[in-house]
């Protein structure tokens, strides 16, 4: 998949997704989490069909990547989103947290449009494989504290962080002080836990978000969920595009508009034998959508978010999230 975008709203969310170049990260073993990629594999079949199409290269403004880097008393944020009447759940939404997941694909207006802001290529499909994975320990750097509170504080001004506050103060989940939820977020999604036996070795948002490889034995690539990870990956070569993937009873083809794609590629030459992305969608979406899913929903979602009918996979590692990503309902 080839992801071409003239857009300046990519540069001004994308933040946190850099904070990994260079470096490999590593994945689990458990059971359940394996079951996530298997799951989409073995359930319905899928349909294999050709070829992918021919690599053209992009290139990605810079101009504003190292902004997040810079001090708090130094940081540049955007305007913060007003409180107003959108922002609060109704008693339907309240009640039924599914149309509260809608409600957040309505609230999401950095969203960008696709065939305006974005274009892309699905070429043809592909057939999936699977293997299991591990992980190893790490250690998170002052900067890269300091770069992940910049991506919070970013994205609690906007729209659907705000919505999601108001949701879960008012079922007693989160504090109602706004400053409390902000380090709530910080650590469901920061925090290190262990995958594979090794304490420290991975967070909810680098496996979703930035994703993981595994080192000792058969590489393998986990999570890496993200279309803006994959569109910066793929800018500077490191992520090879297979094809896509869907399953037999749906029979449609993914074209330039379609929001919702099911991958495989190679990431450094590693395989991602499948991968369930929202295009075009913004990080706070995203952030939004999965947390809500994490502390009211199940290990199965089915929503509906605009057109597109979605289960929302969340797996658990306690009273942490081990992993979350759609997947395209039939």
């Amino acid at each position: 998949m080839t992801v071409f975008s003239s857009s300046s709203e990519i540069q001004a969310v994308h933040g946190g997704y850099e904070e990994n170049e260079g470096c490999q990260r590593q994945d689990f073993t458990q059971n359940n989490w394996n079951r996530e990629e298997k799951k989409e594999e073995n359930n319905d079949g899928w349909e294999t069909v050709g070829r992918k199409p021919p690599r053209r290269p992009h290139k990605v403004e810079k101009d504003q990547w190292h902004g997040y880097k810079k001090p708090a008393s130094e940081q540049q944020y955007s305007d913060e989103v007003e409180i107003s009447s959108s922002l609060e759940p109704s008693d339907e939404e309240l009640v039924d947290f599914s149309r509260a997941c809608d409600k957040l694909w309505e609230l999401d207006l950095n969203r960008l449009r696709p065939g305006k802001d974005y274009e892309i290529e699905c070429g043809e499909g592909k057939k999936i494989i699977t293997t299991q994975i591990k992980g190893c320990k790490e250690v998170v750097t002052s900067e890269e504290k300091q770069e992940q509170a910049a991506f919070i504080e970013e994205i609690c001004r906007t729209a659907p962080i705000k919505y999601l506050h108001k949701y879960l103060s008012s079922k007693g989940i989160v504090s109602g002080s706004y400053q409390d939820f902000k380090r709530t977020m910080t650590s469901l999604w920061f925090d290190l836990y262990g995958r594979g036996g090794t304490s420290g070795s991975s967070s909810a948002f680098e496996h979703v978000f930035v994703g993981e490889i595994k080192q000792s034995g058969e590489q393998e690539v986990s999570g890496f969920h993200n279309w803006l990870q994959f569109y910066l990956e793929e800018a500077k070569g490191n992520v090879d595009y297979q094809g896509y993937i869907f399953p037999r009873r749906r029979g449609q083809i993914p074209d330039s508009e379609t929001q919702l794609l099911t991958i495989q590629f190679e990431w450094n030459g590693v395989l991602k034998s499948v991968s369930s992305t929202l295009i075009g969608v913004s990080p706070e979406f995203e952030i939004a959508l999965y947390t809500l899913c994490f502390f009211l929903g199940g290990e199965d979602n089915h929503i509906q978010l605009g057109p597109y009918p979605v289960n929302i996979k969340c797996y658990r590692h306690g009273d942490r999230i081990g992993s979350v990503f759609p997947v395209a309902e039939c």
